[in-house]
């Protein structure tokens, strides 16, 4: 497969066969350096070399009635983790304040539990405002399964996007959860989308899936139009359904996002959960596919060191963007 060629080819608006796209997933060890300078060509072309930080505040722990196999704060899992209610709205906007100042431009608000109480949204929709007035970020909810008056309060407040992902194929995902089905996750896009709200949807890779399924989840994001697509890769946590589950290596993880850039080649593409015990020393490698990344730590887990993601994009020759008054705060 000359990689060069089909990047180019989809660039000019190819969309990749299945055969292709089992072919990225496929891809010999010993090419994988020629099938990320192809991703690279196409994230280049709509990115340049800029990326985009994001950074997570947990605003509710634990406490969820859901049963998803990967997740700690699930009502099936037997995990330690700290547990509290939704935080105020003044703790949400100390989590903004640190995110500005480490440059980070998309601030996310992730709330565990099925969906946002009617006070839930009241408090995020109160603290956007005062974020957007104060840091002129860019917010991200991320609070479950969404209703269209919530929806409608949510972009009113100044939310840029939200966050529900699909997580895995419709085949595969019975395994993964039994208390929603695959169409409650996408009628929440769906709801977002109608309201203008950019909607943020993706995959955790790593959960007993099909090479089939990863190429599908790909594809159904594209034919969602997911602005920006989180990449997880599994952190098994003791206490899940998935404990002890490890079928990932860092080569197979590129392939992937290779494969998520080839797919949806003008969008955002994260670099998302479990990159760290996934990714590990080839983790600068996953930026020339992808264009965004986590900065800190993600919900229950702990990330890399900020300072250590910040020297692998020095490193890597790459720009952090950054929004207007972040421009204004550290040029002068």
């Amino acid at each position: 497969m000359n990689w060069l060629q089909l990047a180019q080819e989809v660039i000019e608006g190819k969309k990749i066969s299945n055969q292709e796209a089992s072919s990225i997933l496929n891809c010999k060890d010993d090419n994988l350096l020629l099938l990320m300078h192809g991703a690279f060509q196409i994230r280049k072309h709509y990115y340049g070399k800029k990326v985009k930080l994001n950074m997570i505040i947990n605003a509710k722990s634990g406490y969820c009635p859901e049963d998803c196999g990967y997740c700690s704060q699930s009502s099936i899992s037997t995990a330690e983790i700290e547990k509290y209610p939704f935080i105020s709205k003044e703790e949400i906007l100390e989590g903004a304040k640190r995110a500005f100042e480490n440059k980070v431009g998309t601030y996310c608000i992730v709330a565990s539990g099925r969906g946002p109480t009617r006070k839930d949204v009241n408090v995020v929709s109160e603290a956007v405002e005062e974020i957007k007035e104060k840091y002129g970020l860019k917010v991200c909810a991320c609070l479950g399964l969404l209703k269209e008056e919530q929806a409608a309060q949510l972009k009113q407040a100044g939310v840029d996007r939200y966050n529900h992902n699909l997580n895995t194929s419709e085949k595969h995902h019975s395994y993964i959860t039994t208390t929603h089905t695959y169409d409650d996750r996408v009628n929440t896009v769906e709801i977002v989308k109608k309201h203008g709200i950019s909607p943020c949807s993706g995959a955790i890779i790593g959960m007993k899936e099909t090479k089939e399924d990863v190429i599908e989840i790909a594809r159904v994001l594209h034919e969602l139009d997911a602005d920006s697509i989180p990449v997880n890769f599994l952190h098994a946590i003791d206490g899940t359904k998935l404990e002890g589950v490890q079928e990932l290596n860092p080569r197979y993880c590129l392939k992937v996002l290779a494969l998520f850039r080839y797919i949806n080649p003008t969008k955002e593409i994260r670099i998302s959960g479990g990159r760290e015990i996934n990714l590990g020393s080839l983790q600068p490698l996953g930026l020339y596919a992808a264009n965004s990344v986590f900065l800190g730590n993600y919900l229950t887990t702990e990330g890399q060191e900020k300072n250590q993601d910040i020297k692998m994009l020095e490193d890597l020759g790459f720009e952090i963007e950054l929004v207007s008054k972040q421009e204004e705060a550290f040029s002068s």
